[in-house]
């Protein structure tokens, strides 16, 4: 049963990192990074590494996309 649900979020780790790449909207890339890091952060706690996932909440989900908000704000979401 773990096994199956380890490999759902793998798969929606994939598939997030996809659109975040490929996304021809900012905003919408941001959106998927901030996705693909919540996925990260529950596959980290289910594999037993909370340190990990708490590392993940606070850099990849918290600082990194506050900054990325930011730079798009100033530089007005352009390409």
């Amino acid at each position: 049963m773990i096994q199956s649900i380890i490999y759902l979020l793998l798969l929606f780790i994939l598939l997030a990192a996809f659109f975040a790449v490929f996304a021809s909207n900012l905003i919408s890339s941001l959106i998927a990074l901030s996705i693909l890091s919540s996925n990260l952060v529950v596959l980290f706690v289910i594999l037993q590494a909370p340190d990990v996932a708490l590392a993940e909440v606070v850099i990849a989900s918290g600082i990194t996309t506050g900054f990325f908000i930011i730079t798009i704000d100033k530089t007005g979401g352009r390409r």
